[in-house]
């Protein structure tokens, strides 16, 4: 998949197109839906299948204070975009003179002129352009007056659940990563260099790789069932993720404990994918209390992922 950076990247061997359209605010079912829709029409009109997104998210630029915590990096979306086999993403530079932008001159300009759009495909609840008055709605008012047809797809739910950025942030505030899992089609990932802590992992006989995450984090406090991969490694692992109050710290930390492994892990960009949630974060009377609980919390999570199927964390 092509990665384009800002419109007067776009090619002209890309058009026409039909374009999915969205912020995509880390992938989930919904995004996959309208992706694939719009890979599956291409194909059959023998065009292009753009993704068309924006970056950073509209939210950071128009209410910083009130922006969402992202849920993936830009990198990780577009590898899933990648897969679902769109021939490129466009990336949109959002910055606040974008912003004003009006929606008719968005749909003139981005969709049917630089894009050359047949199709656009988008979801029932995207808005753009200034003041966010561009709707699905406006899109099809607007296709047949510039030539492309739109396609605009309803809510998904998923056990009775709106599938929604939303809800997925609201499910990882709650710890619960399994809920979050199905909504997003695969499990929740952080990634993240590995630095040196206090090394106390070690002298407690349970050696960590301390994680830098690459974004702020959403999850909740706790210990955590995961699978780690570095390189072209793979293995279980426990992952405390919090402050570690039995030390009195106040540093947010991502702590793994990855299973039948020895090496060194400094410096390397470590993925950890969260299937299970053991327990909260808790203080502990002493160290000899802590030693014992990850004890138990080890062999909680090996149990639970000998009971995960190993395909239930596959990267959609």
């Amino acid at each position: 998949m092509r990665i384009l950076r800002g419109l007067a990247s776009f090619p002209p061997e890309l058009r026409p197109s039909v374009v999915a359209l969205g912020v995509f605010d880390g992938i989930h079912l919904a995004h996959a839906k309208v992706i694939t829709m719009a890979v599956e029409r291409a194909r059959a009109l023998g065009v292009s299948a753009v993704v068309c997104t924006f970056d950073p998210h509209p939210a950071t630029v128009l209410s910083p204070d009130r922006a969402p915590v992202p849920i993936a990096t830009l990198d990780e979306n577009l590898d899933h975009m990648a897969r679902f086999g769109a021939d490129a993403a466009l990336v949109i530079p959002f910055t606040l003179s974008f912003s004003h932008l009006e929606p008719e001159a968005f749909v003139s300009e981005v969709i049917a002129g630089t894009l050359s759009a047949r199709e656009v495909v988008v979801g029932f609840n995207h808005t753009f352009g200034r003041g966010a008055r561009g709707s699905p709605v406006l899109l099809e008012k607007l296709g047949p007056r510039h030539g492309f047809v739109t396609h605009v797809l309803p809510p998904l739910e998923v056990d009775g659940k709106t599938v929604s950025s939303s809800a997925i942030r609201d499910a990882l505030r709650a710890g619960d990563v399994v809920l979050a899992a199905r909504l997003l089609g695969h499990p929740y990932r952080l990634s993240g260099t590995v630095a040196r802590g206090a090394g106390r992992g070690r002298t407690l006989g349970f050696p960590t790789a301390n994680l830098r995450p690459d974004r702020p984090l959403i999850l909740a406090a706790g210990v955590y069932a995961a699978r780690a991969a570095w390189d072209d490694t793979a293995a279980d692992a426990v992952v405390n993720v919090g402050y570690r109050p039995t030390f009195g710290e106040d540093q947010y930390w991502v702590e793994a404990y990855v299973f039948d492994f020895s090496g060194d892990l400094y410096d390397r960009q470590l993925h950890v994918d969260f299937l299970h949630r053991i327990r909260a974060e808790k203080k502990f009377a002493d160290v000899d209390a802590l030693k014992q609980q990850v004890a138990a919390d080890m062999e909680a999570a090996r149990r639970m992922l000998r009971e995960t199927p190993r395909g239930s964390s596959d990267r959609v």
